[in-house]
């Protein structure tokens, strides 16, 4: 099948290749075309990004949390209907799990889909030495496709000329382009007022110029030729989303709103897929959990930034205590699980009540206190997983957790990550909680747990007694 598709590479992280991306989706959106966007990696912050330009949710391609197949059918899905996708890498080509090997890194996903790479590449105070940059890049791993080479931060027309003749006399690479040093076309720090100046439309004008800038020094005619001479996408045998769309049988509600809305969107449409109608709500506007609800789902986010709000919204936690309270299964991740603690306490040291339905406190740090790729092992049956069970995702956030009953405390995974093994989060019936972000698609079988366990919970509730906090 006919499957348009380019991968934007950087030679390192911050060597431009979300402003080479952005520029190139908002140049190919002004001549009417259908772009799809996707990002290498478990980030959410350029996702965002992606949909705000597109209109069509961009997804997340990561061959470790995925595995190599199901990667290739999330592509093949959400690339679907698109006349173009282009795909974000992450971090430096080459950069993935392991220093040793590809797994996880834009190099590998380029490879099992087929897609031609064009490499972003910072000249800055350089000129014969980038070709020797981009030859390494080149022979480093000869299966992938190097079909070109956008140079970033030239600081004259004169300068581009002299990187492209070198890079193109030894690489034989085709140099497609070039952005200048300009301040204006800095995308911004991915700061915690991002989602919220996304919704309200303040970035259209940062989008706008990146077109501009693009279609200004950047050969897209030719770099959408490469992309339409990508190889025939090969389908792959459903995994994920196989047999029939199942007739809805619960309802799930998800938080979504500034505070909260880190979710793949994967997870949400297995949960529909397998039977379960989503009902959106927002905490911060002071919605509680609808009526409707058999399920509550909150995802991560940064509810550290509108903690004042939240503490003052006391009909939202007064229904998520019922909630837990009547049994209602809940999952919560890193800031949704964030909430459900009894405080959380900012960057200022002040003191913001929460949910308090965790007998823990959070606390703000000024430095980040975990970040990477995480596999967790059930501890016990939980909500999704049935002890010893395993499933995927990754961690980021800039807060840590005072438990209260630290010894007898009901840890919900083993957590196993770059530094080691650890006990996280907290399973205790339909409640499970962890600062871990899960993707569906490293094991299904959690959506399809979720939607049984509030069906269930839709049928007893009448009869179950409450539970005390």
């Amino acid at each position: 099948m006919e499957r348009p598709r380019i991968v934007i590479a950087g030679a390192n992280s911050g060597a431009g290749k979300t402003t080479v991306t952005l520029g190139l989706l908002s140049a190919f959106m002004r001549r009417h075309m259908i772009v799809q966007g996707f990002k290498v990696g478990p980030d959410y912050i350029d996702p965002s990004y992606h949909t705000a330009v597109t209109k069509r949710p961009s997804r997340n391609l990561d061959s470790w949390m995925m595995g190599q197949d199901v990667m290739r059918e999330v592509f093949e899905r959400g690339s679907e209907g698109a006349d173009l996708s282009v795909i974000e890498g992450v971090m430096g080509m080459y950069d993935g799990k392991d220093p040793l090997e590809n797994t996880g890194s834009t190099a590998e996903v380029s490879v099992l889909l087929k897609a031609p790479v064009i490499l972003v590449v910072n000249v800055s105070s350089m000129a014969r030495s980038a070709a020797a940059v981009v030859l390494g890049f080149q022979t480093l791993d000869p299966s992938i496709h190097l079909a070109g080479v956008i140079v970033n931060r030239v600081g004259s027309k004169g300068h581009y000329e002299l990187v492209k003749a070198a890079i193109e006399q030894v690489c034989g690479v085709p140099v497609v382009g070039y952005l200048t040093k300009q301040e204006t076309l800095r995308v911004p720090e991915r700061h915690l007022g991002l989602i919220p100046a996304l919704e309200r439309g303040e970035l259209g004008d940062l989008f706008d110029a990146l077109a501009n800038a693009v279609e200004e020094t950047v050969d897209t005619k030719l770099i959408l030729q490469i992309a339409r001479d990508a190889p025939p996408f090969e389908a792959v045998k459903p995994t994920l989303f196989c047999g029939e769309k199942r007739a809805a049988t619960t309802t799930i509600a998800i938080a979504r709103d500034r505070a909260f809305n880190f979710y793949y969107p994967e997870n949400l449409e297995l949960l529909s897929w397998y039977g379960a109608e989503l009902v959106e709500f927002r905490p911060l506007e002071g919605e509680p959990i609808p009526e409707s609800a058999c399920g509550v789902y909150i995802g991560g986010g940064f509810p550290e930034e509108y903690a004042e709000e939240l503490s003052h919204k006391t009909e939202v936690r007064a229904s998520f205590q019922r909630a837990v309270q009547r049994g209602m299964p809940l999952f919560a991740e890193c800031g949704g699980y964030m909430y459900l603690a009894d405080q959380l306490i900012d960057r200022a040291a002040a003191p913001h009540a929460m949910a308090g339905i965790l007998g823990m406190e959070i606390t703000m740090q000024a430095r980040l206190s975990a970040l990477g790729y995480r596999e967790v092992t059930a501890c016990t049956d939980t909500l999704l997983l049935k002890a010893g069970e395993c499933a995927r995702g990754h961690e980021f956030h800039y807060s840590t957790v005072s438990r209260k009953w630290e010894e007898s405390w009901p840890f919900a995974y083993e957590v196993a990550g770059l530094r080691g093994v650890f006990r996280d989060g907290y399973a205790c019936g339909n409640l499970l909680a962890g600062y871990t972000h899960l993707h569906f698609a490293s094991n299904k079988q959690m959506a399809e747990r979720f939607i049984a366990s509030c069906a269930h919970w839709r049928r007893s509730a009448a009869s179950e007694p409450l539970l005390s906090l």
